[in-house]
Protein backbone atom coordinates (compact mmCIF):
# COMPACT_ATOMS: atom_id res chain seq x y z
CA UNK A 1 0.00 0.00 0.00
CA UNK A 2 1.24 3.81 -0.61
CA UNK A 3 0.77 4.65 2.73
CA UNK A 4 2.35 8.09 3.77
CA UNK A 5 4.92 8.41 6.77
CA UNK A 6 2.95 10.12 10.20
CA UNK A 7 5.34 13.10 9.49
CA UNK A 8 4.05 13.87 5.99
CA UNK A 9 3.35 17.09 4.97
CA UNK A 10 0.45 17.26 1.81
CA UNK A 11 1.89 21.58 1.38
CA UNK A 12 5.24 20.35 0.68
CA UNK A 13 5.30 19.33 -3.12
CA UNK A 14 1.72 20.01 -3.58
CA UNK A 15 2.67 22.53 -6.43
CA UNK A 16 5.28 20.15 -8.25
CA UNK A 17 2.47 17.07 -8.18
CA UNK A 18 -0.37 19.26 -9.08
CA UNK A 19 1.86 20.66 -12.01
CA UNK A 20 3.20 16.67 -12.91
CA UNK A 21 -0.77 16.36 -12.99
CA UNK A 22 -2.12 19.14 -15.24
CA UNK A 23 0.44 18.07 -17.47
CA UNK A 24 -0.59 14.43 -17.63
CA UNK A 25 -2.59 14.51 -21.03
CA UNK A 26 -4.16 10.65 -20.37
CA UNK A 27 -4.91 11.42 -16.67
CA UNK A 28 -6.43 15.21 -17.53
CA UNK A 29 -8.61 13.57 -20.33
CA UNK A 30 -9.64 10.39 -18.39
CA UNK A 31 -11.05 12.73 -15.34
CA UNK A 32 -12.71 15.32 -17.14
CA UNK A 33 -14.58 12.25 -19.00
CA UNK A 34 -15.34 10.74 -15.63
CA UNK A 35 -16.81 14.22 -13.74
CA UNK A 36 -18.96 15.21 -17.33
CA UNK A 37 -19.99 11.85 -16.60
CA UNK A 38 -21.17 12.16 -12.70
CA UNK A 39 -22.13 15.50 -13.33
CA UNK A 40 -24.96 14.07 -15.93
CA UNK A 41 -25.84 11.48 -13.50
CA UNK A 42 -26.60 13.36 -10.92
CA UNK A 43 -28.45 16.26 -12.88
CA UNK A 44 -30.40 13.23 -14.05
CA UNK A 45 -31.75 12.96 -10.53
CA UNK A 46 -32.86 16.13 -9.71
CA UNK A 47 -34.68 17.26 -12.45
CA UNK A 48 -37.19 19.64 -10.36
CA UNK A 49 -34.81 22.56 -8.87
CA UNK A 50 -37.47 23.32 -6.04
CA UNK A 51 -37.87 19.76 -4.68
CA UNK A 52 -33.43 19.36 -4.83
CA UNK A 53 -33.69 23.23 -3.08
CA UNK A 54 -36.03 21.69 -0.41
CA UNK A 55 -34.30 18.59 -0.02
CA UNK A 56 -30.90 20.37 0.59
CA UNK A 57 -32.58 22.33 3.42
CA UNK A 58 -33.79 19.70 4.86
CA UNK A 59 -30.44 18.04 4.82
CA UNK A 60 -28.97 20.77 6.14
CA UNK A 61 -31.37 21.13 8.96
CA UNK A 62 -30.70 17.45 10.04
CA UNK A 63 -27.04 17.39 10.06
CA UNK A 64 -27.04 21.24 12.07
CA UNK A 65 -29.73 19.50 14.51
CA UNK A 66 -27.58 16.45 15.16
CA UNK A 67 -24.33 18.21 15.39
CA UNK A 68 -25.53 20.68 18.16
CA UNK A 69 -26.98 17.57 20.26
CA UNK A 70 -23.87 15.38 19.35
CA UNK A 71 -22.19 14.81 22.43
CA UNK A 72 -25.10 13.41 24.10
CA UNK A 73 -26.01 11.53 20.59
CA UNK A 74 -23.11 9.30 20.98
CA UNK A 75 -23.78 8.88 24.51
CA UNK A 76 -26.95 7.43 23.60
CA UNK A 77 -25.75 5.41 20.47
CA UNK A 78 -23.37 4.06 22.74
CA UNK A 79 -25.76 2.85 25.20
CA UNK A 80 -28.03 1.64 22.81
CA UNK A 81 -25.58 -0.46 21.09
CA UNK A 82 -24.43 -1.86 24.29
CA UNK A 83 -27.57 -3.11 25.17
CA UNK A 84 -28.18 -4.63 21.91
CA UNK A 85 -24.54 -6.62 22.28
CA UNK A 86 -22.38 -4.31 20.12
CA UNK A 87 -19.09 -3.95 22.09
CA UNK A 88 -18.39 0.26 21.25
CA UNK A 89 -14.89 1.51 21.57
CA UNK A 90 -13.61 4.70 21.83
CA UNK A 91 -10.49 6.24 19.63
CA UNK A 92 -8.77 9.88 20.00
CA UNK A 93 -5.88 9.34 16.74
CA UNK A 94 -5.35 6.98 14.06
CA UNK A 95 -3.16 4.78 16.50
CA UNK A 96 -5.54 4.30 19.27
CA UNK A 97 -7.98 3.26 16.29
CA UNK A 98 -5.63 0.66 15.57
CA UNK A 99 -4.63 -0.57 18.49
CA UNK A 100 -7.93 -1.81 19.26
CA UNK A 101 -8.47 -3.45 15.93
CA UNK A 102 -5.53 -5.19 16.85
CA UNK A 103 -6.23 -5.75 19.98
CA UNK A 104 -9.50 -7.83 18.80
CA UNK A 105 -7.90 -9.42 16.07
CA UNK A 106 -5.42 -10.67 18.51
CA UNK A 107 -7.46 -12.32 21.05
CA UNK A 108 -9.45 -13.94 17.95
CA UNK A 109 -6.20 -15.14 16.84
CA UNK A 110 -7.44 -13.78 13.33
CA UNK A 111 -5.06 -14.20 10.23
CA UNK A 112 -7.11 -12.62 7.00
CA UNK A 113 -9.07 -9.47 7.69
CA UNK A 114 -11.89 -8.81 4.36
CA UNK A 115 -12.57 -4.89 4.65
CA UNK A 116 -15.55 -3.41 2.96
CA UNK A 117 -15.40 0.70 1.54
CA UNK A 118 -14.39 2.38 4.18
CA UNK A 119 -12.59 5.91 3.87
CA UNK A 120 -12.08 5.82 7.70
CA UNK A 121 -9.76 3.23 8.22
CA UNK A 122 -7.97 4.81 4.91
CA UNK A 123 -7.70 7.69 7.16
CA UNK A 124 -5.89 5.66 10.19
CA UNK A 125 -3.74 3.71 7.30
CA UNK A 126 -5.52 0.53 9.04
CA UNK A 127 -4.14 -1.52 6.20
CA UNK A 128 -0.32 -1.15 7.06
CA UNK A 129 -1.27 -1.10 10.72
CA UNK A 130 -2.21 -4.90 9.88
CA UNK A 131 -0.65 -6.31 7.44
CA UNK A 132 2.76 -4.99 9.94
CA UNK A 133 1.49 -7.07 12.32
CA UNK A 134 1.25 -10.14 10.01
CA UNK A 135 -2.39 -10.04 9.44
CA UNK A 136 -3.75 -10.07 6.03
CA UNK A 137 -6.05 -7.51 5.10
CA UNK A 138 -7.96 -7.61 1.87
CA UNK A 139 -10.15 -4.76 0.38
CA UNK A 140 -13.31 -5.77 -1.13
CA UNK A 141 -14.98 -3.06 -2.55
CA UNK A 142 -13.65 -2.97 -6.25
CA UNK A 143 -12.12 -0.04 -6.54
CA UNK A 144 -10.32 -0.50 -3.53
CA UNK A 145 -9.03 -3.79 -4.85
CA UNK A 146 -7.76 -2.52 -7.81
CA UNK A 147 -5.64 0.58 -6.21
CA UNK A 148 -4.63 -2.13 -3.24
CA UNK A 149 -3.25 -4.55 -5.97
CA UNK A 150 -1.74 -1.46 -7.90
CA UNK A 151 0.04 -0.05 -4.43
CA UNK A 152 -1.44 3.57 -4.53
CA UNK A 153 -4.13 5.34 -2.47
CA UNK A 154 -7.67 5.60 -3.54
CA UNK A 155 -7.88 9.16 -5.49
CA UNK A 156 -11.79 9.68 -5.10
CA UNK A 157 -13.64 8.91 -2.09
CA UNK A 158 -16.34 7.23 -3.46
CA UNK A 159 -14.67 5.44 -6.83
CA UNK A 160 -11.30 4.82 -5.40
CA UNK A 161 -9.44 4.41 -9.26
CA UNK A 162 -11.37 6.15 -11.14
CA UNK A 163 -7.84 7.46 -11.94
CA UNK A 164 -7.72 4.28 -14.38
CA UNK A 165 -8.89 2.86 -17.55
CA UNK A 166 -9.95 -0.32 -18.37
CA UNK A 167 -7.06 -0.66 -20.19
CA UNK A 168 -4.66 -0.37 -17.07
CA UNK A 169 -6.78 -2.83 -15.02
CA UNK A 170 -6.84 -5.34 -17.34
CA UNK A 171 -3.02 -4.86 -17.27
CA UNK A 172 -2.93 -4.52 -13.53
CA UNK A 173 -4.82 -7.97 -13.36
CA UNK A 174 -2.69 -9.57 -16.04
CA UNK A 175 0.54 -8.81 -14.12
CA UNK A 176 -0.99 -9.53 -10.17
CA UNK A 177 -3.66 -12.06 -10.99
CA UNK A 178 -2.99 -15.78 -12.97
CA UNK A 179 -5.33 -13.98 -16.14
CA UNK A 180 -5.43 -13.59 -19.74
CA UNK A 181 -5.65 -9.71 -20.55
CA UNK A 182 -8.64 -8.51 -20.75
CA UNK A 183 -10.12 -4.90 -21.24
CA UNK A 184 -13.76 -6.09 -21.08
CA UNK A 185 -15.04 -4.25 -18.06
CA UNK A 186 -17.83 -7.27 -17.11
CA UNK A 187 -15.06 -9.87 -17.16
CA UNK A 188 -12.66 -7.58 -15.39
CA UNK A 189 -15.47 -7.26 -12.44
CA UNK A 190 -15.92 -11.35 -13.07
CA UNK A 191 -12.14 -12.26 -11.85
CA UNK A 192 -12.47 -9.47 -9.46
CA UNK A 193 -15.56 -11.32 -7.73
CA UNK A 194 -14.10 -14.54 -8.55
CA UNK A 195 -10.37 -14.07 -6.66
CA UNK A 196 -12.48 -12.02 -3.38
CA UNK A 197 -15.13 -14.45 -2.90
CA UNK A 198 -12.97 -17.31 -1.74
CA UNK A 199 -11.46 -14.58 0.68
CA UNK A 200 -15.00 -14.04 2.47
CA UNK A 201 -15.41 -17.48 3.53
CA UNK A 202 -11.61 -17.54 4.97
CA UNK A 203 -11.60 -13.94 6.80
CA UNK A 204 -11.89 -14.07 10.69
CA UNK A 205 -12.91 -10.74 10.60
CA UNK A 206 -14.99 -8.35 8.38
CA UNK A 207 -14.27 -4.58 8.80
CA UNK A 208 -16.58 -1.98 7.20
CA UNK A 209 -17.42 1.76 7.54
CA UNK A 210 -20.38 3.07 9.03
CA UNK A 211 -22.49 6.14 7.03
CA UNK A 212 -24.88 6.88 9.24
CA UNK A 213 -25.30 5.95 13.25
CA UNK A 214 -28.71 6.22 14.85
CA UNK A 215 -28.78 7.33 18.18
CA UNK A 216 -32.45 6.31 18.98
CA UNK A 217 -32.32 2.74 17.33
CA UNK A 218 -28.44 1.83 18.01
CA UNK A 219 -28.64 1.02 14.36
CA UNK A 220 -25.85 1.45 11.72
CA UNK A 221 -26.37 2.18 8.25
CA UNK A 222 -23.91 0.96 5.58
CA UNK A 223 -25.01 2.20 1.94
CA UNK A 224 -22.98 0.25 -1.37
CA UNK A 225 -23.57 -1.21 -4.34
CA UNK A 226 -21.55 -4.34 -4.56
CA UNK A 227 -22.87 -6.78 -1.83
CA UNK A 228 -19.39 -7.05 -0.22
CA UNK A 229 -20.26 -4.75 2.16
CA UNK A 230 -22.87 -7.14 3.83
CA UNK A 231 -20.76 -9.90 3.05
CA UNK A 232 -18.17 -8.80 4.85
CA UNK A 233 -20.70 -7.68 7.63
CA UNK A 234 -22.17 -11.12 8.00
CA UNK A 235 -19.63 -13.57 6.86
CA UNK A 236 -16.89 -13.79 9.16
CA UNK A 237 -17.36 -14.75 12.99
CA UNK A 238 -16.18 -10.90 13.96
CA UNK A 239 -17.48 -7.66 12.01
CA UNK A 240 -16.11 -3.97 13.08
CA UNK A 241 -16.85 -1.28 11.94
CA UNK A 242 -15.72 2.54 12.31
CA UNK A 243 -16.43 5.63 11.81
CA UNK A 244 -15.92 9.37 12.21
CA UNK A 245 -17.75 11.06 15.81
CA UNK A 246 -20.14 13.11 13.39
CA UNK A 247 -22.00 10.47 11.67
CA UNK A 248 -24.29 10.18 14.13
CA UNK A 249 -28.59 11.11 13.58
CA UNK A 250 -30.57 11.43 16.01
CA UNK A 251 -33.78 9.01 14.86
CA UNK A 252 -34.49 6.56 12.00
CA UNK A 253 -36.61 8.79 10.42
CA UNK A 254 -33.37 11.03 9.80
CA UNK A 255 -32.26 8.80 7.37
CA UNK A 256 -34.13 8.65 4.14
CA UNK A 257 -33.93 11.99 3.21
CA UNK A 258 -29.99 11.68 3.88
CA UNK A 259 -29.71 8.76 1.73
CA UNK A 260 -31.48 10.23 -1.19
CA UNK A 261 -29.07 13.14 -0.76
CA UNK A 262 -26.01 11.09 -0.72
CA UNK A 263 -27.57 8.14 -3.09
CA UNK A 264 -28.45 11.06 -5.81
CA UNK A 265 -25.54 13.25 -5.55
CA UNK A 266 -22.44 10.80 -5.74
CA UNK A 267 -23.28 8.43 -7.90
CA UNK A 268 -26.51 9.48 -9.89
CA UNK A 269 -28.76 6.69 -8.57
CA UNK A 270 -32.83 6.92 -6.66
CA UNK A 271 -30.99 4.43 -4.21
CA UNK A 272 -27.79 2.19 -3.49
CA UNK A 273 -28.40 -1.17 -4.52
CA UNK A 274 -27.69 -2.03 -0.98
CA UNK A 275 -28.79 -0.10 2.27
CA UNK A 276 -27.62 -2.56 5.28
CA UNK A 277 -29.24 -1.70 8.47
CA UNK A 278 -27.02 -3.77 11.66
CA UNK A 279 -28.32 -3.84 15.51
CA UNK A 280 -26.55 -6.75 16.77
CA UNK A 281 -24.28 -9.63 16.64
CA UNK A 282 -26.28 -12.65 15.60
CA UNK A 283 -28.79 -13.52 18.00
CA UNK A 284 -29.46 -17.59 19.17
CA UNK A 285 -31.98 -19.00 16.62
CA UNK A 286 -29.98 -16.73 14.08
CA UNK A 287 -28.95 -18.97 10.75
CA UNK A 288 -26.02 -16.52 10.03
CA UNK A 289 -24.30 -13.08 11.03
CA UNK A 290 -21.09 -12.33 12.98
CA UNK A 291 -20.47 -13.33 16.73
CA UNK A 292 -19.32 -10.42 17.63
CA UNK A 293 -19.84 -6.54 16.25
CA UNK A 294 -17.58 -3.88 18.04
CA UNK A 295 -17.90 -0.37 16.70
CA UNK A 296 -14.88 2.09 16.46
CA UNK A 297 -15.54 5.97 16.81
CA UNK A 298 -12.72 7.90 16.05
CA UNK A 299 -12.07 11.77 16.64
CA UNK A 300 -8.93 12.43 14.85
CA UNK A 301 -9.42 15.82 15.03
CA UNK A 302 -13.11 16.32 14.64
CA UNK A 303 -13.66 17.89 18.50
CA UNK A 304 -11.35 20.20 17.09
CA UNK A 305 -13.45 21.51 14.24
CA UNK A 306 -16.30 21.19 16.28
CA UNK A 307 -15.51 23.02 19.05
CA UNK A 308 -15.36 26.01 16.26
CA UNK A 309 -18.94 27.25 15.78
CA UNK A 310 -17.83 28.15 12.37
CA UNK A 311 -15.43 25.42 11.19
CA UNK A 312 -18.68 22.97 12.48
CA UNK A 313 -20.30 22.84 9.31
CA UNK A 314 -17.22 20.79 7.97
CA UNK A 315 -18.72 17.51 9.72
CA UNK A 316 -22.01 18.35 8.28
CA UNK A 317 -20.13 16.41 4.89
CA UNK A 318 -22.08 12.77 4.11
CA UNK A 319 -19.46 11.91 1.84
CA UNK A 320 -20.92 12.14 -1.48
CA UNK A 321 -18.16 13.64 -3.70
CA UNK A 322 -20.08 16.16 -5.40
CA UNK A 323 -18.22 19.07 -4.31
CA UNK A 324 -14.93 16.71 -6.05
CA UNK A 325 -17.12 15.46 -9.09
CA UNK A 326 -17.61 19.84 -9.50
CA UNK A 327 -14.64 21.24 -8.49
CA UNK A 328 -12.50 22.56 -11.87
CA UNK A 329 -9.25 21.89 -9.85
CA UNK A 330 -10.05 18.11 -8.69
CA UNK A 331 -10.86 17.38 -12.46
CA UNK A 332 -7.68 18.61 -13.82
CA UNK A 333 -5.40 17.65 -10.83
CA UNK A 334 -7.02 14.41 -9.46
CA UNK A 335 -7.13 12.69 -6.20
CA UNK A 336 -3.54 11.89 -5.30
CA UNK A 337 -2.03 15.75 -6.28
CA UNK A 338 -3.27 16.45 -3.13
CA UNK A 339 -1.64 13.75 -1.25
CA UNK A 340 -4.49 13.53 1.35
CA UNK A 341 -6.71 10.54 2.51
CA UNK A 342 -9.79 12.69 1.56
CA UNK A 343 -8.79 15.30 -1.40
CA UNK A 344 -10.99 17.80 -3.48
CA UNK A 345 -13.00 20.74 -1.92
CA UNK A 346 -13.91 18.57 1.33
CA UNK A 347 -9.99 17.11 1.81
CA UNK A 348 -9.37 21.01 1.52
CA UNK A 349 -11.47 21.82 4.86
CA UNK A 350 -11.51 18.34 6.75
CA UNK A 351 -7.53 17.79 6.57
CA UNK A 352 -6.64 20.81 8.54
CA UNK A 353 -8.61 19.37 11.57
CA UNK A 354 -6.74 15.90 10.83
CA UNK A 355 -3.30 16.86 9.99
CA UNK A 356 -3.13 20.18 11.17
CA UNK A 357 -3.18 23.58 8.99
CA UNK A 358 0.47 23.47 9.06
CA UNK A 359 0.58 20.74 7.07
CA UNK A 360 -2.34 21.12 4.91
CA UNK A 361 -2.62 24.88 4.43
CA UNK A 362 -1.30 24.56 0.80
CA UNK A 363 -4.65 22.94 -0.43
CA UNK A 364 -6.92 25.82 0.66
CA UNK A 365 -5.30 27.78 -1.84
CA UNK A 366 -6.44 25.43 -4.46
CA UNK A 367 -9.63 26.80 -5.78
CA UNK A 368 -10.55 28.99 -7.47
CA UNK A 369 -13.25 29.75 -4.98
CA UNK A 370 -15.99 29.31 -7.86
CA UNK A 371 -18.31 28.26 -5.36
CA UNK A 372 -19.49 25.18 -7.52
CA UNK A 373 -19.05 22.98 -4.36
CA UNK A 374 -21.08 25.00 -2.23
CA UNK A 375 -23.71 24.88 -4.91
CA UNK A 376 -24.70 21.00 -5.25
CA UNK A 377 -23.22 19.93 -1.27
CA UNK A 378 -26.26 18.31 -0.31
CA UNK A 379 -25.96 19.53 2.73
CA UNK A 380 -25.34 22.99 2.43
CA UNK A 381 -21.63 23.00 3.47
CA UNK A 382 -20.37 26.52 2.97
CA UNK A 383 -16.77 25.17 1.25
CA UNK A 384 -15.19 28.70 0.01
CA UNK A 385 -16.35 30.62 3.27
CA UNK A 386 -14.45 28.04 4.95
CA UNK A 387 -11.81 27.76 2.28
CA UNK A 388 -10.66 31.79 3.28
CA UNK A 389 -11.35 31.04 6.81
CA UNK A 390 -8.57 28.56 6.65
CA UNK A 391 -6.38 30.86 4.38
CA UNK A 392 -6.94 33.73 6.67
CA UNK A 393 -5.77 30.95 9.47
CA UNK A 394 -2.78 30.13 7.83
CA UNK A 395 -1.52 34.10 7.37
CA UNK A 396 -2.67 34.20 10.91
CA UNK A 397 0.18 37.20 12.22
CA UNK A 398 0.34 35.85 15.75
CA UNK A 399 0.06 32.33 15.37
CA UNK A 400 -0.53 31.28 18.68
CA UNK A 401 -3.90 33.13 18.62
CA UNK A 402 -4.61 30.83 15.73
CA UNK A 403 -7.71 27.86 16.25
CA UNK A 404 -5.63 25.28 14.35
CA UNK A 405 -2.96 23.36 14.76
CA UNK A 406 -0.30 25.36 12.90
CA UNK A 407 -1.97 28.65 11.78
CA UNK A 408 0.27 31.19 10.53
CA UNK A 409 2.98 28.78 9.44
CA UNK A 410 2.86 29.86 5.53
CA UNK A 411 3.10 33.33 6.89
CA UNK A 412 6.80 34.34 5.04
CA UNK A 413 8.89 37.09 6.28
CA UNK A 414 9.20 38.38 3.00
CA UNK A 415 5.10 38.08 2.84
CA UNK A 416 4.89 39.95 6.07
CA UNK A 417 7.15 42.63 5.25
CA UNK A 418 5.50 43.54 1.48
CA UNK A 419 1.77 43.11 3.53
CA UNK A 420 3.25 45.29 6.39
CA UNK A 421 4.20 47.81 3.70
CA UNK A 422 1.26 48.08 2.01
CA UNK A 423 -0.84 48.36 5.13
CA UNK A 424 1.47 51.66 5.72
CA UNK A 425 0.99 53.16 2.22
CA UNK A 426 -2.77 52.90 2.49
CA UNK A 427 -3.14 54.20 5.95
CA UNK A 428 -1.15 57.54 4.71
CA UNK A 429 -2.68 59.52 2.21
CA UNK A 430 -0.08 61.81 1.12
CA UNK A 431 2.38 58.68 1.28
CA UNK A 432 0.02 56.74 -1.31
CA UNK A 433 -0.24 59.49 -3.77
CA UNK A 434 3.86 59.46 -3.63
CA UNK A 435 4.04 55.97 -4.38
CA UNK A 436 1.40 55.91 -7.14
CA UNK A 437 2.91 58.41 -8.90
CA UNK A 438 6.01 56.71 -8.81
CA UNK A 439 4.68 53.84 -9.65
CA UNK A 440 3.34 54.93 -12.22
CA UNK A 441 5.65 57.01 -14.22
CA UNK A 442 8.58 54.49 -13.60
CA UNK A 443 6.55 51.94 -15.21
CA UNK A 444 9.35 50.88 -18.25
CA UNK A 445 11.86 50.22 -15.42
CA UNK A 446 9.19 47.41 -13.71
CA UNK A 447 10.70 43.79 -14.81
CA UNK A 448 8.86 41.55 -17.30
CA UNK A 449 10.57 38.42 -15.22
CA UNK A 450 8.67 38.47 -11.32
CA UNK A 451 9.22 34.73 -10.24
CA UNK A 452 6.38 32.44 -9.63
CA UNK A 453 3.82 35.07 -10.62
CA UNK A 454 4.82 35.59 -14.19
CA UNK A 455 5.27 31.78 -14.76
CA UNK A 456 1.69 31.16 -15.36
CA UNK A 457 0.72 34.75 -15.33
CA UNK A 458 1.56 38.42 -16.83
CA UNK A 459 3.54 40.64 -15.02
CA UNK A 460 2.32 43.28 -12.94
CA UNK A 461 2.81 46.71 -14.68
CA UNK A 462 1.47 49.70 -13.33
CA UNK A 463 -0.85 51.76 -15.57
CA UNK A 464 0.20 54.83 -17.52
CA UNK A 465 -1.79 56.95 -15.47
CA UNK A 466 -2.91 57.19 -11.86
CA UNK A 467 -7.08 56.96 -11.50
CA UNK A 468 -6.96 60.30 -9.72
CA UNK A 469 -5.26 61.61 -12.45
CA UNK A 470 -7.71 60.52 -15.07
CA UNK A 471 -10.38 61.99 -13.27
CA UNK A 472 -8.72 65.27 -13.13
CA UNK A 473 -8.45 65.04 -16.76
CA UNK A 474 -12.09 64.39 -16.53
CA UNK A 475 -14.11 67.13 -18.47
CA UNK A 476 -16.85 68.22 -15.98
Amino acid sequence: MNIQPVHFRPTDGFADRARQATGDAKLRQGFRGAMDFLQTKRLAQFTDPAELSDLRDLGEAIRQACLARLPELLVELERKLVQRGVQVHWAQTPQEANDIVLAIAQRRKARRVIKGKSMVSEEVAMNHALEAAGIEALESDMGEYIVQLAGEAPSHIIMPAIHKTRQDIGLLFQSKLPVDYTDNVDALIAIGRRVLRQKFAEADIGLSGVNFAVAETGTLCLVENEGNGRLCTTAPAVHIAITGIEKVLATLDQVPPLLSLLTRSATGQAISTYVNFISAPRQPGEADGPEEVHLILLDNGRTQAYADLQLRATLQCIRCGACMNHCPVYSRIGGHAYGTTYPGPIGAIISPHMLGLGATYALATASSLCGACAEVCPVRIPIPALLIRLRNEAQAVHADRSTLRGGGESRKPLVSLAFHAWAQMYSHPRLYRVMSWLMSRGRALMPTWQGAWTGIRTPLIPAKKRLRDLLHERPL
